[in-house]
C-alpha cells in the first residue's frame, strides 16, 4: 500500500515538473521572439529590445496575477469552468488592449514623478526600464505566494523608485499623488466589500429568505440583472472605451439606463419561458445568475485590458519615444507593435500561470456561489463608477478582493445572528445547568468534609462526590469549547486575508526599492 502511494506521488511530481517546464519554455519562447523582433527597431541601440523584453515579462505577470480578479468569482461559483474562463478572459483582454487601449499614454505613470527632473534622456530610459523589471519581479513573487496585488501599484512603485534613483532626490516624486494611492489601499476594499455585501444581503432578504422563493426570483432577478446591466454599460463607456469615445457620466448613465431597460425586458421574458423548470429552492435562484456572471467576466476583462495594458506598454512606449527622439516627453504615441506585446503577453500569462490566482480568488478565501459572485462582479463596476464621480482613488484588484471579503464576512454575520442563535442559546443553557450541578456537588462535598465524625456512608459519598465534581468539570470544559467554536465559525480564511493585505501594503515600497537597485545596476553597466 505504501509503495503504491509512493509511486503515485512520484508520478504526480513528475507530471507537475513536466507541466512547469512546458510553461517556462513557452514563456521564454515568447520573450525571445519579442527580443528578436525589436532588436533593430532603433538601429545601433539594442537597449530598446531589452526594455521590450522586460515589457513582455511585465505583461505576462499582469495576466498571471491581475486577471484573476475578473474571472475568479465566476470560476469559484462554477458559472464558468477554468478553461472557459481563461478563453473568455484571453479573448476580451486582448480585444480591450488592441481596440480600446488607446494610442497615447502618459510616460510618467499617474503623474508620480516630474519629467523635468531628468537632466539626461538616458537616465529616464534606465529609470523606466528599472520600473518595468521591478514591477514584473514583484508581481512574479506575489503570484508565487498566491497573493493578488495591484499591477498599477506595482508599476507606480517601480516608477517612483527608479525616478528617485535617477534624479538623486526624493523631491522628484509628487507625494500628493502617492498619498491618494496609499488611501486607495483602504478605500477600495472597504467600498467593494460594503457594496458586494449590501447587494448579497438584498438578494437574500428579498428572494432567498422568502417562502415563495421561485415567485420572488421571477419578479426580482430581472431587476437585479438590469441593475448590473446599467452598471456595466456605464462602466464600459467611462472606463473601457474612454480612449475611443469621450462621454461624461450623465450621458454614459443615460445610455446605461436604456440598456438596463432592454436587459430587464429580455431577462424577464427568458425567465418566464423557463419558469416550469425552476424549483422553489436556492439552487434555482443561483442558476438564474449564471449567464449574467459570464457576461460580467467578459466585460470586466475587456475593460481591464483597455486600462491596465498601459502598465506594461506605457513605460515601454515612453522608452521608445525617448530613444527615438533623444528627449523626454510627457506623453508618447504607442506603436501597434508595443500594444501587441502587451495584449499577447497578458493573454499568455493568464493561460500559463493564471489558474493559481483564479483558484485563490474564486475558492480559497471564501466559498462562492452564483449569487455571491454576482454581487462581487456588480460591486466591481459600481465601485469604480462611484469612486470616479467622487474623485476617490481606487484599485480594481482591491475592489474585487474587498468584494470577496465582504460576502464572506456577511455569511458569518448571517449565520451567527440567525441560524446559529438557537444553537448558542442551547449551549449556554447546558453550561448554566452544569454550573448549578457543579456548585451543588461542591457544596455537599465541603459539608461532608467539614464533619468531625464521618460514617462509612459519608466516606463513600465523599468519593462519589469527587468523581461527580470531576465529571461535571470535564463536561463544563467540553461545552465551553463547543460554545467558543460556535462563536468562531468562520467563512473567510483569516490567513489568506492577512497575507493578501500584507502584500498590498508592501507592493509600492517593495517595487520601489527593487527598481532603485536595478537602476544603479544598469547605470553601472552603461557608464
Amino acid at each position: 500500500m505504501e509503495i503504491n502511494t509512493f509511486e503515485k506521488m512520484q508520478k504526480k511530481a513528475a507530471k507537475k515538473s513536466q507541466s512547469d517546464f512546458l510553461r517556462l519554455g513557452l514563456s521564454l519562447i515568447f520573450m525571445a521572439l519579442v527580443l528578436l523582433a525589436t532588436w533593430n527597431k532603433i538601429p545601433g541601440n539594442p537597449f530598446l529590445a531589452v526594455a521590450a523584453l522586460f515589457g513582455a515579462y511585465m505583461a505576462m505577470n499582469i495576466g498571471a496575477n491581475d486577471v484573476a480578479n475578473n474571472v475568479g468569482p465566476a470560476v469559484g461559483s462554477r458559472a464558468l469552468t477554468m478553461m472557459g474562463a481563461i478563453v473568455i478572459a484571453a479573448i476580451f483582454e486582448s480585444m480591450g488592449a488592441l481596440i480600446a487601449g488607446g494610442d497615447v499614454t502618459g510616460t510618467i505613470k499617474k503623474g508620480i514623478i516630474d519629467p523635468a527632473a531628468f537632466a539626461q534622456p538616458e537616465y529616464f530610459v534606465w529609470a523606466m526600464t528599472s520600473a518595468l523589471l521591478a514591477a514584473a519581479l514583484w508581481l512574479n513573487i506575489a503570484t508565487y505566494l498566491k497573493a493578488p496585488v495591484s499591477t498599477t501599484h506595482s508599476i507606480v512603485g517601480g516608477v517612483m523608485g527608479g525616478g528617485i534613483a535617477a534624479a538623486g532626490t526624493f523631491g522628484i516624486v509628487h507625494w500628493g499623488t502617492m498619498g491618494k494611492i496609499a488611501a486607495s489601499w483602504v478605500i477600495s476594499p472597504i467600498l467593494g466589500g460594503l457594496i458586494a455585501a449590501g447587494f448579497l444581503y438584498a438578494i437574500k432578504k428579498t428572494i432567498v429568505f422568502k417562502e415563495d422563493t421561485k415567485g420572488a426570483a421571477m419578479k426580482l432577478v430581472p431587476i437585479y440583472v438590469a441593475v448590473m446591466g446599467w452598471a456595466f454599460v456605464t462602466y464600459l463607456i467611462l472606463k473601457g472605451l474612454k480612449h475611443m469615445i469621450k462621454l461624461g457620466f450623465p450621458t454614459a448613465a443615460a445610455i446605461g439606463f436604456l440598456g438596463a431597460i432592454a436587459i430587464y425586458l429580455f431577462v424577464k421574458k427568458v425567465i418566464a419561458k423557463y419558469a416550469h423548470k425552476l424549483e422553489n429552492d436556492r439552487e434555482s435562484v443561483n442558476v438564474l445568475f449564471t449567464i449574467p456572471l459570464i457576461f460580467s467576466a467578459a466585460l470586466l476583462s475587456f475593460a481591464h485590458g483597455a486600462n491596465d495594458v498601459a502598465n506594461a506598454v506605457g513605460p515601454l512606449a515612453g522608452i521608445y519615444d525617448a530613444l527615438a527622439h533623444a528627449e523626454v516627453a510627457t506623453k508618447a504615441a504607442i506603436p501597434i507593435w508595443v500594444m501587441v506585446i502587451g495584449a499577447v503577453g497578458i493573454s499568455l500569462g493568464l493561460a500559463l500561470y493564471g489558474p493559481k490566482l483564479i483558484k485563490t480568488v474564486g475558492s480559497e478565501i471564501t466559498e462562492l456561489d452564483q449569487m455571491r459572485a454576482f454581487s462581487i462582479a456588480l460591486a466591481a463596476a459600481l465601485t469604480v463608477i462611484l469612486a470616479s464621480q467622487l474623485g476617490l482613488p481606487v484599485s480594481s484588484t482591491h475592489i474585487a478582493l474587498g468584494g470577496v471579503f465582504g460576502v464572506g464576512f456577511l455569511r458569518e454575520w448571517i449565520d451567527r445572528t440567525q441560524r446559529l442563535e438557537h444553537r448558542i442559546q442551547e449551549e449556554r443553557k447546558v453550561i448554566e445547568e452544569l454550573k448549578i450541578k457543579l456548585e451543588a456537588a461542591r457544596k455537599e462535598l465541603e459539608d461532608l468534609e467539614s464533619k468531625s465524625e464521618k460514617s462509612q456512608e459519608d466516606y463513600e459519598r465523599i468519593v462519589q462526590l469527587f468523581q461527580t465534581v470531576e465529571t461535571y468539570e470535564k463536561e463544563l470544559k467540553k461545552e465551553s469549547k463547543a460554545l467558543k467554536r460556535v462563536y468562531k465559525t468562520q467563512y473567510v480564511k483569516r490567513s489568506a486575508v492577512k497575507k493578501i493585505v500584507a502584500a498590498w501594503i508592501v507592493t509600492v515600497p517593495a517595487a520601489g526599492v527593487v527598481a532603485a537597485v536595478i537602476f544603479y545596476i544598469i547605470k553601472g553597466i552603461m557608464l
